[in-house]
């Protein structure tokens, strides 16, 4: 028979929880610590962004289109699309700019935990996405805001884990990602025969760096599958569970935070 868990067993899966998602967000990096993160922030902004097109009807997790899109929008005389693109950059400039001030912040009152601060704020902006945008969907500015919320998450997203990873990891878009995945590869299948027996270097893919940016392209496209038809059958309220996934990532520093 089994006997029931002491309370002080709670509190020690608990208490290893909350310094296991610290270590996550802890400024001194380690593999294990970068590919948590990775793979977590990968899956939610994956699901964001496709759950976003069923949402509010474009992708808002990177630039590249929408300025593109811009620009032929100025092309053909649609000011007021063009207006809406320059509302959405604005949107992610001010969502990387905020991210750098909490980290900043953070860092000089809350050092080690600094980075809990923006994803914290993350959760909250998807909570309230979630909660608010079923009760919004038929306004046209309401869609406006809504489209610049999105893509204020994710330029906040951005901006905290590339200062977080040290610019090693980008979580919001895959264009750098699969860039360097073929960069791996493309050291992976170079023959080396002419560069053996001599001083010259040989030619070595990274494996376990291509392996782990290949789960991290795997986990957006995971998360795209999940968060399209998560939005599609429940609309508005799917990015709710992705607040509690970011929230599980940030909730134990920030409650630190908040009760030191």
């Amino acid at each position: 028979m089994n006997m029931p868990v002491k309370p002080t067993g709670y509190r020690h899966l608990a208490a290893r929880y909350s310094d296991l998602a610290a270590g996550v967000l802890a400024p001194e990096r380690t593999p294990v610590a970068d590919a948590w993160l990775g793979l977590s922030m990968t899956f939610v902004a994956g699901a964001t962004n496709a759950g976003g097109l069923l949402a509010v009807g474009q992708y808002t997790s990177h630039m590249s289109g929408i300025i593109s899109a811009a620009a032929d929008h100025a092309v053909l005389g649609a000011t007021d699309l063009v207006l809406a693109g320059g509302g959405a950059l604005a949107a992610f400039l001010f969502g990387a700019a905020t991210s750098a001030i909490l980290v900043n912040w953070g860092r000089l009152h809350h050092a080690g935990r600094e980075y809990a601060l923006p994803l914290t704020l993350e959760a909250l902006l998807l909570l309230a996405f979630g909660l608010l945008g079923s009760y919004t969907r038929h306004s046209s500015l309401a869609l406006g805001v809504e489209v610049a919320v999105l893509c204020f998450i994710m330029g906040l997203q951005n901006a905290t884990v590339t200062k977080l990873s040290g610019a090693k990891i980008r979580t919001t878009h895959m264009t750098g990602i699969v860039t360097d995945i073929g960069i791996e590869l493309g050291k992976l299948v170079y023959s080396n025969h002419r560069r053996r027996g001599t001083e010259r270097p040989l030619v070595l893919a990274d494996r376990e760096k291509l392996k782990l940016l290949s789960y991290f392209l795997g986990c957006f496209f995971l998360g795209g599958i999940v968060g399209a038809l998560g939005f599609s059958y429940a609309g508005f309220i799917f990015s709710v569970p992705l607040a509690l996934l970011v929230f599980a990532l940030a909730g134990p520093s920030a409650l630190r935070i908040a009760f030191r």
